[in-house]
């Protein structure tokens, strides 16, 4: 199979970006596994060489020609001026280059010219500044899409996914929003993006809400009404779904490599265990959406922005994750 092609973006200048994906184009196996396509303003690449010491080839190429592009390749863009970037700061400028960069990249893979698309730290409150105007950059990633099916963040360490059923909502709103629907769309989901990344029959778990996963109903009965029915649901569809597993347990199974991906019934319930077994290392997947996007996990690092102190684990992991979600979209694509 002809190597996928990965449309890479920068991310926020004011942050860890720009250095970062410098140096992912310059780690070893990066060329041999995909295409590379630069998509953004050329002093935001070069600032990236600067801050990291290293050389980032800027061959630009037009539009017309991306799909003979080979290599590595850079599709100029003129989104921020130089002169308006501050590193270690939120500002308007950097949410807005943000936002014109990917949406460059997400034209290009509508239009099948890309494969897949990577992007560099953003900054939330800087897009908010800018118009994102969307719950976060997934949301705003679907709308743009013109994409209404169901889509989620999926976090991803290693081999391990998670998805969640609530997001980005207080606690006190989490057991309302717990369903049979939304588990069955969560457990829907690892499903597929693990099988899209090559795992043929993936193992799930379902994590529980309530302590000791309610204990037989004494600390509460959604695991009796509600994630027991739609365990036994998706395993009616032939999956391999098992739970609902205490959650203070449940993650022992995933790090002893017992399960594939654990389904979480809230935000932190699934975040803090991933931070703390490889924070350096965890990735974020667009789950759901009809084109492959991924992401390091974690934030743009105003901390140690322009330092040449970001580490690339989580990047790469990133890459290597996103290239083989690539080829199985390419596949099929050309099988449609």
């Amino acid at each position: 199979m002809t190597k996928p092609r990965i449309a890479i973006v920068p991310g926020d200048p004011s942050g860890i970006g720009p250095e970062l994906i410098a140096k992912l184009v310059n780690d070893e196996g990066i060329l041999d596994a995909a295409n590379v396509l630069l998509v953004g303003d050329s002093h935001l690449w070069q600032r990236g060489a600067e801050q990291s010491d290293l050389e980032v080839p800027l061959n630009t190429i037009s539009e017309d020609d991306i799909a003979e592009q080979s290599g590595i390749s850079h599709l100029e863009q003129d989104t921020i001026d130089a002169a308006d970037i501050r590193i270690a700061e939120v500002t308007v400028a950097g949410g807005t280059t943000s936002l014109r960069c990917l949406d460059k990249a997400l034209d290009l893979a509508q239009e099948g010219l890309v494969d897949g698309v990577l992007f560099g730290p953003f900054n939330k409150a800087a897009m908010t500044s800018a118009g994102l105007n969307a719950e976060d950059e997934h949301k705003y990633m679907a709308r743009y899409l013109g994409y209404e099916g169901y889509h989620s963040e999926i976090n991803v360490l290693d081999e391990l996914m998670t998805t969640r059923v609530t997001s980005h909502i207080g606690l006190n709103d989490v057991a309302a929003n717990i369903s049979e629907e939304g588990i069955l769309k969560a457990v829907n989901l690892a499903n597929d993006a693990l099988r899209k990344a090559g795992k043929a029959r993936p193992s799930i778990a379902v994590a529980a809400l309530n302590p000791h996963a309610g204990d037989n109903g004494k600390f509460g009965r959604e695991e009796i009404d509600i994630l027991e029915p739609a365990v036994k649901k998706a395993q009616e569809k032939q999956m391999d779904v098992t739970g609902p597993w205490p959650s203070d347990t449940v993650f022992l199974k995933a790090k002893r490599g017992e399960v594939d991906a654990v389904v979480t019934m809230y935000h932190d319930q699934g975040q803090i265990a991933i931070k703390l077994m490889g924070f350096e290392r965890g990735v974020t997947v667009a789950g759901g959406l009809p084109i492959p996007v991924a992401t390091p996990a974690h934030g743009t690092a105003f901390d140690i922005a322009g330092q040449n102190k970001a580490n690339l684990g989580a990047t790469r992991q990133a890459f290597d994750l996103l290239v083989r979600m690539a080829k199985t979209h390419r596949a099929e694509r050309s099988a449609a």
